[in-house]
């Protein structure tokens, strides 16, 4: 069996004992929880039920943050949360023990070559996949930020219609699902959780989710407008065009400073070579070269 074969056998075990663990442990949790309903109020619980109690909230607030950084990442189907981290680190424990056992059938002798190996799977494996998974959730904040206006406007046609700040969010929910999958389901979460547990709640999650300064500026305002009954159209409007305007600002701050940034390229790539050229054969003259 050569090294390929060696990896890609370890990659179907890491996976297969993922599963298998996963599998048991939502087992145990679901006769844990009807084992706990079942017994009486009075019942004293073991020391063993208690550490399982508490390993069991452990995992299942893990599973909870995994999804809520699925979906701020723009992944919505949160399916794979329960598995993440079984499946990083059993891949990864894997992967250690292939490299520790086997390692010379893979080349990997000296204890320097095993560091580095070690190194890099920790890297690639239990690493990478988190900042990957932070700057999909940054790229699509910024995203979602750039488009506020946008959605702004639409809002405020839908409320001077007649519609409530509820049925509009209903009604663009269903309208952008064809045009923008990321603002229909920021749509779709914002509405769901108004109904359960209030628009403001709701609105300040929102801005927990994505903490830009235009997200800020939209919940602060549709607040104090829903406390103070003010007119939600002319706050919606006056809003859209002062975060365009931000926008606009941003992009002539950013655009000033392309100059001073370009400037370190020509001194380098440019304007040395340049000094070179005229002062080389100069040099060469006096050096009698």
């Amino acid at each position: 069996m050569n090294s390929s074969h060696i990896l890609i056998f370890s990659l179907f075990v890491a996976i297969g004992v993922a599963s298998i663990l996963t599998i048991l442990f939502a087992t145990y949790l679901r006769r844990q929880k009807l084992t706990n309903m079942l017994e009486r109020p009075d019942h004293k619980s073991s020391t063993l039920s208690n550490l399982s109690n508490v390993a069991s909230s452990f995992f299942s607030g893990t599973s909870h943050e995994i999804s809520e950084k699925l979906i701020g990442a723009g992944i919505y189907n949160t399916a794979i949360a329960p598995y993440y981290f079984l499946l990083k680190y059993t891949i990864c424990g894997i992967g250690i023990l292939v490299i520790l056992l086997t390692g010379e059938n893979l080349g990997i002798i000296t204890i320097q070559d095993k560091v580095i190996y070690l190194s890099l799977l920790i890297l690639l494996i239990v690493i990478l996949p988190d900042i990957y998974l932070e700057v999909r959730r940054r790229s699509l904040a910024l995203k979602l930020t750039r488009k506020l206006p946008y959605l702004l406007d639409m809002m405020g046609v839908c409320v001077q219609t007649g519609m409530t700040i509820e049925s509009t969010l209903f009604y663009l929910t269903t309208e952008m699902a064809a045009f923008d999958r990321d603002m229909a389901f920021m749509l779709k979460r914002l509405r769901d959780r108004a109904q359960t547990m209030g628009l403001e709640k709701a609105l300040q999650e929102l801005y927990d989710r994505i903490p830009s300064p235009e997200m800020h500026s939209f919940v602060m305002t549709l607040t104090q407008s829903m406390q103070h009954g003010t007119s939600i159209y002319k706050v919606l409007s006056t809003l859209a065009k002062d975060i365009r305007e931000i926008q606009l600002l941003s992009l002539e701050e950013k655009a000033g400073k392309l100059s001073s940034k370009m400037s370190v390229p020509l001194i380098i790539f440019i304007m040395i070579p340049i000094v070179i050229l005229i002062t080389a054969p100069g040099i060469m003259r006096i050096m009698g070269v």
